[in-house]
């Protein structure tokens, strides 16, 4: 039963995500048509670089003869020593920024198409490409893009790295979803994450036959199902389990104890038996083919 409320509500967030890609892509060919101007602001973080590059690629394909593309994109602000994104400041702070402007470039556009494309394959490895080559063009590319290898299974316990670090924090006993928050987005601020994508990291950790996270607090699987809210996000408590215990330590593999579900990218990682990791020692990718084994005792 509960598999068949998970489809369910996955089929409506589908069909939810396709309906705001179509109305999207609307307002972006009106603005294409309709404006003198358009600005693009942005952040160095791997989720901003991505929608950068999604625009950017998208744009390269239109007429703007008429229309002027420019771009903000920072990591930092004066007077902010632990800036985190443009949504903490102020009105003022904002407007400060718009005179810095730079039109968008034609070197710009290319890379950006390379890397969206790169980005999109279901060879990872095409991303690795990209990053042999001059990518100054857009200046916090690089950092982005190899945070975003850093998401595959790693060859060490299957985990990619976000979820390690979320491990990492649930066993210096961060339970709480607030604090946990705080410690991973100033640890990996790289990354981006909003609430909603580290509660989904934590989701996923809780499920398959061995769960390398607990929720506490709850008498069913129903907080799976529910939009996610302050009140949810207060009364849960998340634990690391023994097996999660294990697979920190590198004792265990999260892959050959809960399989694999998930795309990063063009990459469908979905067959244990043939599948990306990353290397951390060599800072590479790896492609794993053969029958994964169960040698940990889990």
């Amino acid at each position: 039963m509960r598999a068949q409320h998970l489809s369910a509500s996955y089929g409506v967030e589908l069909q939810q995500c396709r309906e705001e890609l179509v109305a999207q892509e609307k307002k972006l060919r009106s603005a294409a048509s309709s404006h003198e101007e358009i600005v693009l602001w942005f952040e160095h973080d791997l989720f901003c670089q991505v929608h950068l590059l999604y625009l950017l690629n998208w744009f390269a394909k239109e007429n703007l003869v008429d229309t002027k593309l420019s771009l903000i994109c920072i990591n930092e602000f004066p007077g902010k020593e632990n800036f985190r994104g443009l949504g903490e400041l102020s009105a003022g702070e904002l407007s400060s920024l718009f005179p810095a402007r730079r039109e968008v470039t034609a070197e710009q556009l290319t890379l950006a198409t390379a890397a969206w494309r790169a980005y999109c394959s279901d060879d990872p490895t095409a991303i690795e490409n990209i990053l042999l080559t001059n990518t100054a063009a857009l200046p916090f590319l690089d950092a982005a893009l190899r945070a975003h290898l850093r998401r595959f299974p790693s060859t060490a316990n299957g985990l990619g790295h976000a979820e390690n670090r979320a491990l990492q924090f649930l066993a210096e006993d961060n339970q709480d979803f607030a604090r946990l928050f705080d410690h991973f987005s100033r640890a990996e601020s790289i990354y981006g994450f909003g609430d909603a994508q580290l509660w989904l990291v934590l989701r996923q950790l809780c499920d398959g036959p061995a769960p390398l996270v607990s929720v506490e607090n709850f008498e069913s699987d129903s907080w799976r199902l529910q939009p996610l809210t302050p009140e949810l996000t207060q009364k849960a408590r998340f634990r690391i389990t023994a097996a999660g215990e294990a697979t920190l330590a590198y004792e265990a593999d999260s892959v050959i104890l809960n399989g694999i579900d998930e795309w990063l990218g063009g990459v469908h990682l979905h067959d244990p038996e043939s599948l990306w990791r990353w290397d951390e020692s060599t800072s590479r990718l790896q492609y794993s083919s053969g029958p994964a084994v169960n040698e940990f005792g889990y």
